[in-house]
């Protein structure tokens, strides 16, 4: 009898996993990758894509998911472009909704993976391209919507001092505020802490990088509420009760794991999934969950890689009446944090790098080279 394997989410880790199985060619296995965007997205470019200047094209940082598995026999697989709205974990099903449909359907599987991802908790009137929160078409009009809006902006705000917000204004600011001693526009990096990058190892080297191409931070600087105002500009008021008004607010702050369709047993208080050390579900056999709805030990792309490899692994074990393994982690924790497109700031382990050595190794491209990969399935 032919078992089902479905993996919701078609990002960096359901899309890895499902190459990985597709592979083995196994006689009596069908693997159903559920995913609401047709595209995957290299949003580690989005910092740099949203600056016209730098030439990021939309086939860049955008691999089609429908080309990526067409390579393995049609009866192998199914892709279905929709997104998941419930499950049952007890019964085996979950319920999508897709995306050229408002029927929603349910579908049933032997073994489920979760690889849904996460979303930002943006403050403010309009929607960022950090995540592909929606489909191809709206994400790619969005993305060049906010490429307009920079290259219109004197004054913008980027808020939320992370990783993400570091490497936001160090791209405006090495393209407009330090442009070979020209300064075009004011970039202004709201942190709500006493220290970027929250208080991480690196948090000085990013504050000298930052400053180097002209960005201005401003430290305890919460945002509690935005407005847009008559005449188009924004007022970003701030925990302290002053008022900021900019041309341009761009707010990177916060992660929501994308669990909505799952049952609060199966998460912790902040709505992330719990599993064990096989990343197998708390509760729930046969299920496995990784990347950023786990957030374990934190969000980040290679933890999601060591994370997609073991689970692959997991999943081919149980199909093959084997026991599974523990799933490996980073050896050490890797941190890098590109400023523009010359500088870094970035560390491994405890042990700090040379900018240049983190510009070779992210900030030079930021990693759209790795995005054929996931298409041709070298990834797994």
């Amino acid at each position: 009898m032919t078992k089902t394997v479905v993996i919701l989410g078609g990002s960096y880790g359901g899309l890895h996993v499902a190459h990985y199985l597709l592979k083995q060619k196994y006689p009596d296995v069908k693997v159903i990758l559920i995913t609401k965007n047709s595209h995957l997205f290299w949003n580690f470019a989005s910092v740099r894509a949203i600056v016209k200047e730098a030439n990021i094209q939309d086939k860049d940082i955008f691999g089609s998911i429908p080309e990526a598995l067409s390579r393995y026999p049609a009866e192998s697989y199914e892709l279905v472009i929709g997104a998941a709205t419930s499950s049952d974990l007890k019964s085996k099903t979950v319920t999508v909704t897709p995306s050229d449909s408002k029927q929603t359907r349910t579908i049933s599987y032997d073994y489920l993976v979760l690889a849904t991802g996460s979303r930002t908790s943006d403050l403010g009137p309009n929607l960022m391209p950090w995540k592909a929160n929606d489909g191809y078409e709206e994400l790619t009009k969005l993305l060049h919507e906010t490429q307009e809006k920079v290259q219109q902006a004197k004054h913008i705000i980027v808020a939320g001092a992370g990783a993400t917000g570091v490497e936001v204004a160090g791209e405006l600011g090495f393209e407009y505020a330090n442009a070979n001693g020209e300064k075009k526009k004011e970039i202004i990096l709201l942190n709500a802490d006493q220290e970027i990058l929250r208080g991480d190892s690196i948090s000085s080297a990013a504050r000298s990088e930052l400053k180097k191409v002209g960005v201005q931070i401003r430290d305890n600087s919460r945002v509690t509420d935005v407005k847009t105002t008559a005449g188009g500009k924004t007022e970003v008021v701030l925990a302290n009760g002053e008022v900021l008004v900019t041309d341009l607010y761009l707010p990177t702050m916060g992660l929501i794991p994308n669990t909505e369709y799952l049952d609060k047993i199966y998460l912790d208080k902040n709505g992330f999934v719990v599993v064990n050390d096989l990343y197998e579900v708390q509760g729930a056999e046969g299920i496995w969950a990784i990347g950023d709805l786990v957030g374990k030990p934190r969000c980040g792309f290679m933890i999601t890689q060591k994370q997609a490899a073991g689970v692959g692994a997991n999943v081919d074990a149980v199909l093959r009446g084997k026991g599974q393994s523990v799933v490996k982690g980073m050896p050490f924790d890797i941190l890098v944090c590109a400023v523009g497109r010359s500088r870094t700031a970035g560390r491994m382990g405890v042990v700090k790098m040379l900018s240049v050595m983190g510009w070779a190794a992210k900030g030079r491209t930021l990693g759209i080279e790795r995005l054929g990969g996931y298409i041709d399935g070298r990834v797994a």
